[in-house]
């Protein structure tokens, strides 16, 4: 039973998240006042809620969600950096949009891959890479090449990364790199 409700909110998070108008932000926000206390433990409700958040640009509730959770995982951290990741929690795909790259929050989205406890997914690194594309300072510079040089081998065949690593060296005016990985 609790397994039908939650996947009825999460549909009503992202329902809420891809309309994001006045409607949709009431009844998105009032679903997770609602939000029965024991559902505050399920990472997949949460990101949910945090992701619809994002996409409203209440970037300080989803925030305060996050810090919330007690076992962040890799969906709630690509959440909060960008969204745009597919998940399948029995057997139910659910897209996570935007996050703090949609929201103009570089400096936080490298913040918060800073303290990444584990190793990046594929769609993590196009994350980084648009992010120290869209900063262009040092710091994102610094992570931006570091990040390309430790990225796993089997990551080179992914036409997605590629493209965002190529688009971050041109950015930084690396041309001769970025040609190499063309």
């Amino acid at each position: 039973m609790f397994y039908e409700i939650r996947f009825h909110i999460c549909t009503l998070f992202s329902a809420c998240a891809r309309v994001a108008n006045g409607h949709a932000k009431e009844i998105g926000r009032k679903l997770l006042d609602q939000m029965p206390k024991h559902s505050h433990n399920n990472n997949v409700l949460l990101t949910s809620a945090l992701n619809m958040l994002m996409k409203f640009g209440d970037v300080e509730n989803a925030e305060n969600i996050f810090q919330m959770m007690k076992k962040k995982d890799v969906i709630a951290y690509g959440a909060m950096m960008k969204g745009k990741l597919v998940i399948n929690i029995y057997q139910i795909s659910n897209k996570l949009y935007l996050g703090y790259v949609e929201n103009n929050m570089y400096e936080k989205t490298l913040d918060l891959f800073e303290q990444l406890p584990f190793p990046l997914h594929n769609v993590g690194y196009t994350i980084i890479f648009n992010a120290c594309a869209q900063l262009l300072n040092d710091r994102a510079k610094q992570i931006g090449r570091k990040l390309l040089q430790q990225m796993p081998k089997t990551f080179y065949n992914n036409n997605i990364i590629l493209t965002s690593a190529i688009d971050m060296l041109m950015k930084f005016g690396d041309v001769k790199n970025a040609e190499n990985l063309f």
